[in-house]
């Protein structure tokens, strides 16, 4: 049987859009997974803590990334090698777990992407001046089109990997006119003045919580590359995925630390944006704009997927019409942020808790996949030494579910 899977894995996969899996499909996810990370409240969030901690923030990158890949590979490796989506992981190794996790992952990802949606309206805002409501719409006419388009899943890939370069690209510009101290960042990073444990819980539940944790792995999926024969592709994606993320923290991270280093007092309500136009004037305000409406829309178009992609094994009907599906999806979230004209507060607070749970539970399921189950992955010999790093990183992921179950207790009392 493993034989015949293995075959089966190794004949010319194809994408979403028809294509075969190759280099274009591994970027895409790595991509995907990147730039669903990097969305407004990750730019928001690292613009805040450097403004409060200063180049002490450099440790808490640093350990959030090597948390991150410690997750990402095995949530990657479990579902590339076994060639299923992590909800019917979950239910081969406790029936309607996968229900409950996609229900999980599906609740929180539309709540964020109504916030996303919202992020979108601000970024055309800063940069073309468009009112918030109409800004919204607009993009996300822009991301139900990529997924309508006949080769939706090449579209998807290209479009993000363009994303995630621009992002990068524009914010080092700004990093480098800021001029931020670089050494100091530097021996922070390996000899911190302080540790925050409230930080980096924070900071690992945004870059690989909820629907993020299985964005890259899912597209990898769909693209094609699964099975024990494409493990190398598959744990090397994971890592570079993670590092793209890290890239754009550290380079955001330098562009705001030297305004802050600088003297300047970022302002509370839209630090990142304060921090730009400090750093480059009108012209750093513009480029706000493209960075923050880059960072929303493929947030939009992450969660979209990967949302959907939870959906789609328990009904052959989203299958079949997945594009329209993810389309649904982004258009509910428009209309809701159209409706409201602000992402609801307490839902967003809501749903940043969720996550919290939603990582302990989903990756601990995986991991006793990888453990007890290792028929779900052709008799594939797990390496022990990324199940105790994974191990390490679940103890983490259950302590801030702890923590998130606080944060909803006191939301709902």
């Amino acid at each position: 049987m493993a034989k015949l899977v293995r075959t089966r894995w190794r004949r010319e996969p194809k994408d979403a859009g028809g294509g075969t899996a190759g280099r274009s499909a591994l970027f895409g996810a790595m991509f995907l997974m990147a730039t669903s990370a990097i969305g407004p409240g990750f730019i928001t969030q690292t613009a805040t803590f450097t403004a409060q901690l200063g180049a002490v923030f450099a440790f808490a990158i640093l350990v959030t990334v090597l948390i991150d890949i410690a997750v990402q590979m095995n949530v990657w490796r479990v579902v590339g090698v076994s060639g299923l989506h992590a909800q019917d992981i979950a239910n081969r190794v406790l029936p309607g777990a996968g229900y409950v996790l996609a229900g999980l992952v599906v609740a929180g990802g539309l709540v964020f992407n109504i916030g996303n949606v919202a992020g979108t309206s601000l970024g055309l805002d800063a940069l073309l001046g468009l009112e918030p409501r109409l800004g919204g719409a607009l993009s996300a006419v822009i991301a139900i089109g990529i997924f309508l388009s006949r080769r939706a899943g090449v579209v998807m890939d290209r479009v993000v990997i363009v994303l995630g370069f621009a992002m990068i690209a524009l914010t080092l510009y700004v990093a480098v006119i800021s001029d931020p101290p670089v050494g100091e960042a530097l021996r922070q990073t390996v000899l911190p003045d302080e540790i925050s444990f409230l930080v980096l819980t924070t900071l690992i539940g945004g870059t690989v919580g909820g629907y993020i944790t299985y964005a890259g792995a899912h597209r990898l999926l769909d693209s094609g590359v699964a099975g024990p024969a494409d493990v190398g592709r598959i744990a090397r994606s994971s890592v570079t995925g993670i590092v793209i993320t890290g890239v754009m923290r550290v380079v955001l991270f330098l562009a705001v630390l030297g305004v802050v280093a600088g003297g300047a007092t970022l302002a509370s309500d839209n630090p990142p944006a304060s921090a730009f136009f400090q750093a480059a004037g009108e012209v750093g305000l513009r480029l706000f704009g493209v960075v923050l409406w880059a960072a929303a829309i493929s947030s939009v178009i992450g969660a979209s997927y990967t949302s959907v992609s939870f959906l789609k094994t328990f009904s052959p009907a989203i299958a079949r019409r997945e594009g329209w599906a993810i389309g649904a999806f982004i258009t509910v979230s428009a209309l809701v942020f159209v409706a409201v004209q602000q992402p609801p507060v307490t839902l967003l607070v809501f749903a940043g808790a969720l996550n919290g749970l939603i990582l302990p539970f989903g990756f601990g399921v995986l991991l006793w996949a990888a453990v007890r189950r290792r028929d779900l992955l052709g008799d594939y010999r797990y390496p022990v030494w990324l199940l105790v790093i994974g191990a390490l990183a679940w103890a983490l992921t259950v302590y801030m579910g702890y923590a998130s179950l606080e944060g909803l207790s006191k939301l709902w009392a």
